[in-house]
Order: structure tokens, then sequence, then C-alpha cells
């Protein structure tokens, strides 16, 4: 796999890349940092002088999407962190996205604009109206050529949906409504209305002491546009039918698996989390993240997953030490490759893992500034628990916890990946094989 690093530069913590995410073609990917700003990168087509140009990203455009802001009522900073960016389907020539803080989404219009109007009868060149007096004789405005200009406009601004914090938001299928998730409920929008939203699931409780569990994510399924997922810090998936009642509190299904007792400990909750809940392509399965595993669920089978892939299971015996700095409650995504056939998520130590369906095989590989040379190839790295060690083994107890991979993106069609490791972006692709190894 051969790659290439796009450094999002400076190293302040308004710079930490906080999401990313492709549009529906892959030629489009944007990311959102902890200082509210979202950059566009663009795909560059190939040429025939160039020929391996293609799949390179540059910059498109840059904007900010959200303020810091005051709660005056609760006395509560509002940070300007982009917690997520989705990409609406392409209607027209322009792009649209929705970000979201912690707790105001907007609605972002991307166009171009490469000619301007010139010749009006009634202003001159500067846009200032002309002395009526002046005009003696009318005449038909041009077009003329100008310098590409990405425009960047908010279309719409939802806000006051939520007493929490925003972890989520999904665009539905019918591509008119979409979701977003806070600790406790879950709002269904309209796009084109912003001042109400129908709140389809609240598990607050009547009294806060008896909260036993909250929601991490929620997804819309990919077809079905009644059908929606939500994960939950117990561990479990709830799948809801919006066809059943207005208020999706009764699940349809709950995707749980059963604790193992040999197992139990008082990290056992904690690691159970899940952080991310991503449908497949086809809709047929589901993808959850919990701190060290992924698994793969059918929608047809609730009591156990159907495949289930240590990401970093020699950390289990690091747990306390992991529970004292706070790494334990990192939240990591997950990816599926356009054919479902291949996921992938992120590690600590700037380490993401890959693991193959059908093959079984997986592979640790590092995102760092020594494979960022263009065309170099990752080389697979292992890390090491005990006894002997291989030349190029990194030791579990030298791993780097300040680098962590939480945020990670797969080109929709294509070998193509995005990985943010703090402030940098990196984005590798697989130019030999059509699927990855």
């Amino acid at each position: 796999m051969s790659c290439g690093c796009l450094d999002i530069i400076t190293t302040s913590n308004a710079d930490i890349i906080s999401t990313v995410e492709f549009n529906h073609t892959g030629d489009l990917l944007a990311t959102g940092d902890k200082g509210g700003r979202v950059v566009i990168f663009q795909r560059e087509p190939e040429t025939k002088n160039e020929p391996y140009s293609q799949g390179e990203y540059n910059v498109y455009s840059t904007f900010q999407s959200h303020e810091p802001e005051f709660d005056y009522l609760k006395s509560l900073e509002i940070e300007e962190k982009i917690n997520k960016i989705k990409w609406l389907p392409q209607q027209n020539a322009a792009h649209s996205l929705l970000s979201t803080n912690d707790k105001t989404i907007k609605l972002w219009k991307i166009s171009e604009r490469d000619k301007r109007p010139e010749g009006y009868n009634l202003k001159d060149e500067e846009g200032r109206l002309k002395d009526l007096c002046t005009v003696t004789s009318l005449q038909v405005p041009v077009l003329k050529p100008m310098d590409l200009m990405v425009e960047v406009s908010p279309r719409r601004i939802f806000s006051n949906g939520h007493t929490y914090h925003v972890n989520s938001i999904s665009v539905n299928s019918d591509c008119e409504t979409y979701m977003s998730a806070d600790d406790l409920r879950i709002n269904l929008w309209h796009l084109a209305i912003t001042d109400r939203s129908f709140n389809i699931v609240d598990i607050k409780p009547a009294n806060m002491e008896d909260l036993t569990e909250v929601i991490t994510a929620a997804e819309f399924h990919p077809h079905h546009c009644n059908l929606f997922v939500y994960s939950s810090s117990k561990g479990s998936l709830r799948l809801c039918d919006m066809r059943a009642s207005a208020l999706c509190d009764k699940h349809c299904k709950l995707y749980e698996e059963p604790e193992d007792p040999s197992n139990r400990s008082f990290f056992s909750e904690i690691i159970s989390s899940v952080s991310d809940v991503k449908f497949s392509h086809s809709g047929r399965y589901m993808l959850t993240r919990d701190y060290l595993t992924v698994k793969v669920w059918d929608l047809n089978m609730e009591t156990k997953p159907l495949e289930t892939y240590q990401v970093h299971d020699y950390l289990r015996s690091k747990l306390c030490s992991l529970y004292e700095n706070d790494c334990i409650f990192d939240k990591f995504e997950c990816a599926w490759n356009g054919s479902d056939s291949v996921i992938m998520t992120g590690a600590y130590n700037n380490f993401f893992r890959m693991f193959d369906r059908n093959t079984k095989r997986d592979v640790t590989l590092e995102a760092s500034r020594e494979s960022s040379k263009p065309r170099a190839i990752l080389k697979p790295r292992r890390v090491c628990v005990g006894g002997k060690r291989r030349k190029d083994d990194i030791s579990v107890d030298s791993l780097d916890f300040t680098k962590k991979i939480l945020h990670t993106a797969w080109h929709p069609t294509e070998n193509i990946i995005a990985i943010a490791a703090t402030n940098n972006l990196y984005i590798f692709q697989d130019k030999v094989n059509s699927e990855m190894q």
C-alpha cells in the first residue's frame, strides 16, 4: 500500500482533527477540528502527463463552521469543536454537508464560480448604482471567465434541539430528513425546517439517579428510511422502526452479547461501551467498536455477533493504568471498505488495524511521518507482549498513548483511506491490488 500525507500544520489544540468523512463519490474529503474549522480536500483528476496523480487530495476549501458560544442560562461554555460531518447526496452542481458541535447543527452549501456577469445597465463595474440620467442606451449583460472561486455559504442552522452533547448525525436515505443524537435523546429533522424537530428516542429517566446507560452513537439504515440503530454505553444495539410508533422507545430488535462471568472485572462495563456503529453498504450487517474489539453483527441474529476481532488485546493487562490516565474512555471509530469485506479501526501509537473478513487475516499499520513520503510502502507493525522479540517489534510497554487514531474513513468504492492522527491527516492508497491484502 502506497501513501501520502496531508499535514494540517501547527500544533495547537485547536488544530486537532475531530472528524473525517468522504462524500458519496469519494472525490471530496472533509475534516473538522477542535477549532471549529472544516477543511475540504478534492481529489485531483488523472492527466496524460501525470497518470499517477489521481488519488492525490489537495485543499479545496477551508471555512469556519462553528464559533465558541456561551449558554447564559446554564452558565456553560459551548465548544466550537466539530463533532461530526455528514455529506448529503449531491442533487446539482453544488455540494452540501452537515456539521455539528455539541449543540448546533449547520447545513452548508459548497459551490464553484468561474464566471462573473459584466455589462449591467443600472450598476457600474464595482456594483454601485448608476445615475439614471447617464443611462442613454441598453445593453445585454454577459458572463466573463474568471479565476475559479469556491464559495461556502450556510443554508440552515438547526439549534435548540439538544440539552446534552450531540454525538452523532446521520442523513436518511430519503434525502429529506436526518437525525441527531445526544446522550439521552435522538431527534428527527427535516432538512428544510430549522425551528422544530421530532423526538424519536428518549431514554431520560424521570429521576436522573436511575440513569444506567447513555446513547453513544446512532445511524440510519442505508436503504430503508424507516430503520435506524443506536448503541449504548452498556454495549447493546437497538434497531428501531419508525413505522411502529412515533416515539421509538420500544426497539424492534436488541443486539447484546452475554457477558462471560470469568472475564468480569471493575472495567467490564467501561470497555464494553460501544463508541461507534456503522451499517454495511449492503445494509445486512452492522459494525461496532468497543474499547478492545470490533464486532460484526448480522441484522437477523440478535444473540451474539457474527464476528469478533481483537484490536489490541495486549492492553487487557494495562486497564488499570489506562483508567488512571483516562485513555480507557477514548472513543475509537470504525469503517467498512466499499465491498464490506474489510474493516478498519484505530489504535494507539498511531497504529491502525485492518481485518479481512474473508481470509481472516489482519494487519497493523502505522501512520507516521517516516511512512508519509509519496509512494512509500507501509510495512506491517507488530506489538510484542513478552518473550522473544523480532527486530521491528515494538514492546507494549513502549506504546505512546498520546498518539491515537480515533477517526478514520474509507473511500466508498476504492482502496483509499483517510487517517486522522492528532493534527495530521494521512491518506493511504493501495495502488497495486484491487482488494486490500
